[in-house]
């Protein structure tokens, strides 16, 4: 499957405390990302605020509990309340994750780790065969959040490499991840970024970490809590120098700030993509 033709702007992630803030802003290119399990229902005012929204804004889909890494295969159910929600809004880009979340029809509150592993993908690959299937539509793969790793666990840019090749799905890079696990599991990012499928890139995520020391030595913590930390920022310019600007999200998930703060984390990624924009073109 092919990418979809985005142009390389910067976007946030929404929630309802910035609905109306979201509805008023008119900043250039400015998008949304949301998670499409809250807005799985019939009616309500959160899909009222969301079709008025999309009237002046592109939405995207990024999912949390499709569980693709798991031994189940996706959840008919939850397929089609992401095929309602692709009819009504339309949206750029569609997302989720190397992880999983759910085993014999018991749900984990969390985004658990796939050992990288021949048999863990092959299913994965059937799950996301089955997930584009259903919903006739590409879908980006995000990077996970390392912390450890597993016994006789393989190479995560191969894992990713070969999923793309097998399926034709796209890529999901959150630089945040791939920062966290340089960290956790020492994993070589400037190889990373080599052998992965540049092309196979469909967007971009930043977001903050916080240090936990609970254990001993410190280890990083993808939380989505506090502002993209500066390593992360000297990353993401490396990263859009290998691969060329790409649609980029500020994701926030807890201690959510004032919509004006998330706003300049944005327009500080943007003025990131322009430079990189404009120096492609005249190259080409």
């Amino acid at each position: 499957m092919a990418l979809p033709d985005i142009p390389p702007v910067a976007g946030i992630s929404l929630k309802p405390e910035h609905f109306r803030s979201a509805l008023e802003a008119r900043a250039d290119g400015l998008w949304f990302e949301i998670h499409p399990e809250n807005y799985m229902s019939d009616g309500g005012p959160r899909l009222r605020w969301l079709d008025a929204i999309r009237e002046s804004h592109p939405l995207s889909l990024h999912g949390v509990a499709m569980s693709l890494g798991g031994p189940d295969r996706p959840d008919p159910q939850h397929l089609a309340n992401w095929a309602r929600l692709i009819e009504r809004y339309e949206p750029v880009l569609i997302s989720e994750h190397l992880a999983w979340s759910a085993l014999d029809d018991v749900w984990f509150p969390d985004l658990l780790p796939v050992p990288m592993t021949r048999s863990a993908l092959d299913r994965f690959c059937r799950n996301v065969d089955i997930m584009q299937t259903a919903l006739g539509r590409q879908v980006l793969i995000e990077n996970p959040a390392r912390y450890v790793r597993f016994e006789g666990d393989g190479d995560e840019a191969d894992f990713l490499a070969e999923t793309v090749r097998r399926t034709g799905c796209g890529l999901l890079l959150d630089v945040n991840n791939l920062y966290v696990g340089s960290r956790n599991i020492d994993l070589d990012v400037q190889d990373w970024l080599r052998r992965i499928p540049a092309e196979a890139v469909g967007e971009i995520h930043l977001a903050g970490h916080e240090v936990d020391t609970g254990l001993g030595e410190p280890v990083l913590i993808d939380t989505h809590g506090g502002p993209v930390a500066q390593p992360v920022w000297r990353l993401f310019e490396t990263v859009i120098a290998l691969i060329g600007p790409r649609p980029t999200l500020i994701e926030r998930d807890t201690d959510l700030p004032a919509f004006g703060e998330l706003i300049a984390e944005r327009d500080r990624a943007a003025r990131r993509l322009m430079p990189v924009e404009r120096s492609v073109v005249a190259h080409v």
